[in-house]
Protein backbone atom coordinates (compact mmCIF):
# COMPACT_ATOMS: atom_id res chain seq x y z
CA UNK A 1 0.00 0.00 0.00
CA UNK A 2 0.88 3.56 -0.17
CA UNK A 3 2.36 5.11 2.85
CA UNK A 4 1.49 8.60 1.88
CA UNK A 5 -1.22 9.86 -0.46
CA UNK A 6 0.57 12.10 -3.73
CA UNK A 7 -0.43 15.87 -3.41
CA UNK A 8 -2.27 15.60 -7.04
CA UNK A 9 -5.80 17.26 -6.58
CA UNK A 10 -6.90 14.50 -9.32
CA UNK A 11 -7.17 10.83 -7.78
CA UNK A 12 -8.76 10.55 -4.43
CA UNK A 13 -6.78 8.24 -1.74
CA UNK A 14 -8.70 5.22 -2.37
CA UNK A 15 -8.52 5.83 -6.23
CA UNK A 16 -4.76 6.38 -5.99
CA UNK A 17 -4.29 2.59 -4.06
CA UNK A 18 -6.87 0.89 -6.45
CA UNK A 19 -4.31 2.85 -9.35
CA UNK A 20 -1.32 1.78 -7.13
CA UNK A 21 -2.67 -2.30 -7.03
CA UNK A 22 -3.62 -2.25 -10.90
CA UNK A 23 0.03 -1.23 -11.42
CA UNK A 24 1.88 -3.41 -9.30
CA UNK A 25 0.35 -6.42 -11.54
CA UNK A 26 0.81 -4.73 -15.10
CA UNK A 27 4.57 -4.25 -14.19
CA UNK A 28 5.99 -6.01 -11.26
CA UNK A 29 9.39 -5.37 -10.44
CA UNK A 30 12.33 -7.78 -11.12
CA UNK A 31 15.38 -8.56 -9.13
CA UNK A 32 16.66 -10.53 -11.44
CA UNK A 33 16.92 -7.60 -14.09
CA UNK A 34 17.22 -5.16 -11.49
CA UNK A 35 14.47 -3.23 -12.38
CA UNK A 36 11.63 -1.35 -10.59
CA UNK A 37 8.11 -2.16 -11.33
CA UNK A 38 5.43 0.03 -11.98
CA UNK A 39 3.91 0.86 -8.26
CA UNK A 40 7.62 1.96 -7.95
CA UNK A 41 7.14 5.05 -5.65
CA UNK A 42 9.26 7.16 -8.27
CA UNK A 43 7.17 5.79 -11.29
CA UNK A 44 4.43 5.94 -9.41
CA UNK A 45 4.43 9.41 -8.38
CA UNK A 46 4.98 10.11 -12.13
CA UNK A 47 1.72 8.32 -13.36
CA UNK A 48 -0.21 10.61 -10.53
CA UNK A 49 1.21 13.71 -11.97
CA UNK A 50 1.19 12.37 -15.70
CA UNK A 51 -2.65 11.49 -15.84
CA UNK A 52 -3.86 14.47 -17.80
CA UNK A 53 -6.27 14.16 -20.00
CA UNK A 54 -7.27 10.55 -19.35
CA UNK A 55 -8.67 11.33 -15.57
CA UNK A 56 -12.15 10.73 -16.71
CA UNK A 57 -11.84 7.50 -18.29
CA UNK A 58 -9.48 6.24 -15.54
CA UNK A 59 -11.74 7.35 -12.70
CA UNK A 60 -14.35 5.13 -14.53
CA UNK A 61 -12.20 2.69 -15.06
CA UNK A 62 -11.20 2.30 -11.61
CA UNK A 63 -14.32 2.90 -10.41
CA UNK A 64 -15.94 -0.03 -12.80
CA UNK A 65 -12.59 -2.74 -11.24
CA UNK A 66 -13.91 -1.71 -7.69
CA UNK A 67 -17.59 -2.69 -9.17
CA UNK A 68 -16.74 -6.27 -10.51
CA UNK A 69 -14.89 -6.72 -7.46
CA UNK A 70 -17.80 -5.76 -5.52
CA UNK A 71 -15.01 -3.87 -2.77
CA UNK A 72 -11.96 -1.71 -3.21
CA UNK A 73 -9.88 -4.16 -5.81
CA UNK A 74 -7.09 -3.23 -3.08
CA UNK A 75 -8.68 -5.05 -0.54
CA UNK A 76 -8.46 -8.31 -2.56
CA UNK A 77 -6.30 -11.15 -2.34
CA UNK A 78 -3.21 -10.53 -5.14
CA UNK A 79 -4.69 -13.96 -6.43
CA UNK A 80 -8.14 -12.42 -6.69
CA UNK A 81 -6.83 -9.47 -7.93
CA UNK A 82 -4.91 -11.19 -10.86
CA UNK A 83 -7.64 -13.31 -11.83
CA UNK A 84 -10.04 -9.69 -11.78
CA UNK A 85 -7.70 -7.75 -13.50
CA UNK A 86 -7.80 -11.04 -16.64
CA UNK A 87 -11.82 -10.53 -16.53
CA UNK A 88 -11.32 -6.90 -16.63
CA UNK A 89 -9.42 -6.94 -19.33
CA UNK A 90 -11.45 -9.27 -21.32
CA UNK A 91 -14.57 -7.42 -20.77
CA UNK A 92 -13.64 -3.88 -20.56
CA UNK A 93 -10.30 -3.30 -23.32
CA UNK A 94 -11.13 0.59 -23.78
CA UNK A 95 -10.48 0.64 -20.47
CA UNK A 96 -7.92 -1.36 -20.08
CA UNK A 97 -5.59 0.76 -22.52
CA UNK A 98 -6.84 3.48 -20.69
CA UNK A 99 -4.82 1.90 -17.39
CA UNK A 100 -2.16 0.77 -19.48
CA UNK A 101 -1.40 3.97 -21.27
CA UNK A 102 -0.97 6.10 -18.09
CA UNK A 103 1.37 3.30 -16.95
CA UNK A 104 3.63 2.83 -19.58
CA UNK A 105 4.02 6.22 -20.47
CA UNK A 106 5.93 6.84 -17.63
CA UNK A 107 7.57 3.25 -16.99
CA UNK A 108 9.37 3.47 -20.23
CA UNK A 109 10.41 6.96 -19.32
CA UNK A 110 11.76 5.81 -15.78
CA UNK A 111 15.67 6.75 -16.08
CA UNK A 112 16.42 3.14 -14.42
CA UNK A 113 14.28 1.46 -17.73
CA UNK A 114 15.72 3.35 -19.94
CA UNK A 115 19.54 2.64 -19.01
CA UNK A 116 18.11 -1.38 -19.04
CA UNK A 117 17.29 -0.98 -22.48
CA UNK A 118 20.50 0.55 -24.27
CA UNK A 119 19.11 3.85 -24.54
CA UNK A 120 20.65 7.49 -22.98
CA UNK A 121 18.57 8.77 -20.59
CA UNK A 122 17.22 11.88 -21.99
CA UNK A 123 14.17 12.98 -24.08
CA UNK A 124 13.75 12.16 -27.20
CA UNK A 125 14.33 16.02 -28.37
CA UNK A 126 15.84 18.10 -29.58
CA UNK A 127 18.78 15.66 -30.24
CA UNK A 128 16.50 12.84 -31.78
CA UNK A 129 17.96 9.44 -31.64
CA UNK A 130 18.74 7.28 -34.88
CA UNK A 131 16.44 4.84 -36.43
CA UNK A 132 18.05 2.09 -38.59
CA UNK A 133 16.91 2.66 -42.40
CA UNK A 134 14.39 -0.41 -43.31
CA UNK A 135 13.35 -1.71 -46.31
CA UNK A 136 11.20 1.63 -48.05
CA UNK A 137 9.57 -0.81 -50.53
CA UNK A 138 7.16 -2.31 -47.86
CA UNK A 139 5.15 1.63 -48.28
CA UNK A 140 4.64 0.59 -52.13
CA UNK A 141 1.08 -0.60 -51.61
CA UNK A 142 0.19 2.58 -49.81
CA UNK A 143 1.69 4.87 -52.61
CA UNK A 144 -0.01 2.87 -55.27
CA UNK A 145 -3.42 3.15 -52.78
CA UNK A 146 -3.35 6.52 -54.00
CA UNK A 147 -4.32 9.60 -51.71
CA UNK A 148 -7.80 8.77 -49.39
CA UNK A 149 -7.75 12.19 -47.88
CA UNK A 150 -9.35 15.33 -49.10
CA UNK A 151 -7.48 18.63 -49.62
CA UNK A 152 -8.56 21.28 -47.56
CA UNK A 153 -8.37 24.84 -48.95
Amino acid sequence: MLSQSVGTGKLSGPEQEALFCVVSHMIPSSDELELPGAADPKIFTDILRSIGRDLPALRHALHVLNEMAGQRIDALPPAQQAALLTSFRSAYPDLTGVLEAVTVRCYYRDDRVMAFLGMERRPPFPIGFDVPQGDWSLLEPVRRRGKIYRDVN
